[in-house]
């Protein structure tokens, strides 16, 4: 509750200011349900430190991930695409050829807002697939989380009047990882950590891994259902504001 130092500091970081107004920022609602992943990934860190270390620089190539993907959803050409995220970018390229993604180019990284429950947020792209209209989100993790459909669950209530034929959810992971050509075990480099997943119960010893040039891991998992999500993200909307009530109450939103 006291991790801020002002009002104003709580307001820049978990909202937005929209025509006088201050609305909850999506990912700080959501941020309130508990993440073991996330757990589980500090307690493997040496220490905490470490762990925002690793953090950060991964939230840092994750954003490079998506400023490059951005400009492909609203059809650039000369996409500046930095080495050490061009397998999963071009990776990207390939994955939205084969399948015909059409996108919005208003409604990439578009800021939406939800004046009747009070929230709002930025949604990667409405886009189009197969023939349906949907809510796209990306994320550059090493897993698709559960968490996810509770954001884009709130995306897609907040849009769903704006388009008629809006109908589905989509999550798009972009990642990229290597593979060990005897053993067939995964290895990832996200934040200058590294980290081996076997292959099943058959691993080489540490040292004699044969790993493959890196290779882009694109997966997508739609979720036309969004009703159940929505009433759960609205749960977590409430306790987010019972967790922050000083400071919702310093700034006047309750």
């Amino acid at each position: 509750m006291f991790n801020f130092k002002s009002a104003e500091q709580f307001k820049e970081e978990c909202g937005y200011d929209i025509d006088g107004v201050w609305y909850p920022r999506v990912t700080k609602i959501v941020s309130i349900k508990s993440k073991p992943a996330l757990f589980n990934f500090y307690a493997e860190m040496k220490s905490v430190k470490a762990g925002q270390a690793v953090s950060e620089q991964s939230a840092q190539e994750g954003t490079m991930i998506h400023t490059a993907v951005e400009a492909l959803l609203l059809g650039q050409i000369d996409v500046e695409i930095p080495d050490i995220i061009r397998p999963a970018v071009e990776g990207f390229i390939k994955f939205s050829e084969k399948n015909h993604i059409e996108t919005e180019h208003d409604f990439v990284e578009r800021r939406i807002i939800s004046y009747e429950h009070r929230y709002a947020g930025t949604v990667d792209a409405i886009a189009k697939i197969g023939g349906k209209r949907g809510v796209l989100d990306i994320k550059t993790s090493q897993a698709i989380y559960r968490d996810y459909n509770l954001q884009t669950a709130a995306y897609f209530a907040s849009l769903k009047d704006s388009f008629e034929d809006l109908e589905t959810r989509w999550i798009l992971r972009i990642d990229q990882n290597q593979f060990c050509t005897r053993c067939g075990s995964k290895r990832r480099v996200k934040g200058g950590r590294e980290k081996i997943k076997p292959n099943g119960h058959m691993s080489c010893p540490p040292k004699e891994h044969a790993w493959s040039e890196i290779k882009a891991e694109i997966e997508i998992k739609e979720f036309p259902s969004w009703q159940s999500d929505f009433e759960a993200f609205l749960a977590a909307k409430r306790l987010w504001e019972w967790e922050n009530e000083y400071w919702l109450k310093q700034i006047g939103y309750l």
